[in-house]
């Protein structure tokens, strides 16, 4: 029998959530996300936030991890200032999921962060970020679509080596990038779409745009392919 990878993603708290006759705290993520991992041939595993410091130990267990998107990472963990079209501040989650970045990467782990989770890859590494920029959320609540080019020899130019048009919901992006950290893909305007550390810092890979809202599997199955 084939033993799939185990693909952690994170997940977030939110407050309230109503099913049936219940409103509750729950955990969530969109479906989008393990039904990702599951398309291109994954075993997924949803991480509930927990201390920074148990971080290493979910690690250790998985052999793959994914960053999902979400709010906007705190300002403060760049060293800026708030821009007034910044999000409410999401500490618990940053603490965590920069914890589970820090862990993976230790590990040599396969990582995958998606949007927010590209930007706090970004973030974990000393980078910093621009807080808002225009075109790339056209509708609140609702995924548009540009077009990404690769850069040639990257590895995501070696996964996906035409211009494609992917689906995006995005205000913020990569300002200084992280220590390490090479971009490969652009948008159009220059805004870095994608960014990966070099082949011998293991396979990690950060996408601006939303992979799991697509019918693109490519990424999700080198990661997968990596972590078999």
């Amino acid at each position: 029998m084939t033993v799939r990878p185990l693909i952690g993603v994170s997940t977030y708290l939110e407050s309230g959530a109503r099913w049936g006759v219940w409103e509750l705290e729950a955990v969530l993520v969109p479906a989008g996300y393990p039904r990702l991992v599951q398309r291109a041939g994954g075993l997924a595993c949803l991480l509930p936030p927990d201390g920074p410091g148990r971080a290493a130990e979910a690690v250790a267990r998985l052999d793959g991890l994914v960053i999902a998107g979400g709010p906007d990472v705190d300002p403060a963990r760049y060293g800026a200032e708030r821009s007034p079209r910044t999000g409410p501040p999401a500490p618990e989650r940053d603490a965590w999921e920069l914890a589970l970045i820090e862990a993976a990467l230790a590990a040599g782990l396969p990582l995958l962060g998606v949007c927010r989770g590209m930007q706090l890859l970004n973030v974990a590494l000393g980078g910093t970020l621009v807080q808002h920029l225009d075109g790339h959320a056209e509708v609140v609540g609702v995924f548009g679509g540009h077009p990404v080019k690769p850069v040639p020899g990257t590895l995501y130019g070696g996964i996906v080596p035409e211009e494609l048009t992917v689906p995006t919901y995005h205000h913020q992006a990569v300002e200084r990038l992280g220590e390490g950290l090479v971009p490969s893909a652009y948008a159009a305007d220059g805004t870095v779409e994608a960014v990966e550390l070099p082949s011998d810092r293991g396979w990690v890979l950060g996408v601006q745009w939303h992979p799991e809202m697509g019918e693109d599997l490519r990424v999700m199955r080198a990661m997968i392919t990596a972590a078999s």
